[in-house]
């Protein structure tokens, strides 16, 4: 394994990218965010995120954050998931990860404690957060809007207006470029609007205020269906994952 260390600015991002080795990405302090082409991630300190050798990715910070980029071999590693993975990091994991960022361990202690990394990777089942982008100006128009407020209630009639398109074109468009149903579009932002807060521990009902949602329970249901597990266990310390497959 290879490691790197670096402090990232409040919404720093670096351009998408590869690599040749399989990647760790996990924020030792602040909470880091993935982007693997429509989906979203962002690992506070309980979760790091598992990427394959040649998946294109953006990296970046939430907050200021101490970013780990962690590095395997493919050859010489057992892991061989065939894409992301979000994983839980308990304590362990975590004081360990942390030892590996020393260079002055020797090869055979180092060795020693790959092993045991590799044999503590365990994902989170859960279903990635993606909001793609559509492509014509009106439809675009629409997504800027909900992405800069999600609480904003208007139909797609109610923007249309405002965009120079039917509801009718509206729909096609959401459903052609984006490959989903409008409405669902606007949970997967809703979704993803609330991960930040998650992050911090912000209560739900709070949460599920500040991106649209008029109850705690419509926004905990919301998020069930979508990721897989309710709010509360996304970013938990104590989440069992139910799939431990390599």
């Amino acid at each position: 394994m290879l490691f790197g260390s670096l402090e990232l600015p409040a919404g720093a991002w670096f351009p998408r990218h590869t690599h040749g080795q399989h990647q760790l990405v996990w924020a030792a302090r602040g909470v880091a965010a993935v982007n693997v082409a429509d989906a979203h991630w962002l690992l506070p300190p309980t979760r790091a995120l598992w990427l394959p050798a040649g998946v294109a990715h953006r990296t970046g910070a939430v907050g200021k954050t101490e970013l780990r980029g962690i590095y395997a071999d493919p050859a010489r590693c057992p892991v061989h998931w065939s894409g992301p993975r979000m994983v839980l990091v308990r304590p362990l994991l975590r004081e360990l990860l942390e030892y590996l960022a020393d260079q002055l361990i020797d090869d055979a202690a180092r060795q020693r404690a790959e092993a045991v990394v590799f044999d503590l990777l365990e994902p989170v089942t859960v279903t990635p957060i993606a909001v793609p982008l559509p492509t014509d100006p009106r439809a675009l128009a629409v997504a800027r809007a909900l992405l800069a407020d999600p609480t904003d209630q208007r139909t797609l009639a109610g923007f249309g207006s405002a965009v120079g398109a039917s509801e009718r074109t509206l729909a096609r468009l959401f459903r052609g470029e984006c490959r989903m149903a409008f409405g669902h579009w606007r949970t997967q932002a809703r979704l993803r609007a609330a991960l930040p807060y998650l992050a911090e521990g912000m209560p739900l009902e709070a949460i599920a205020r500040r991106v649209g949602y008029r109850t705690p329970s419509a926004f905990v249901a919301a998020f069930r269906r979508a990721v897989g597990v309710p709010p509360g266990q996304y970013f938990a310390a104590d989440t069992r994952p139910t799939d431990r497959s390599l």
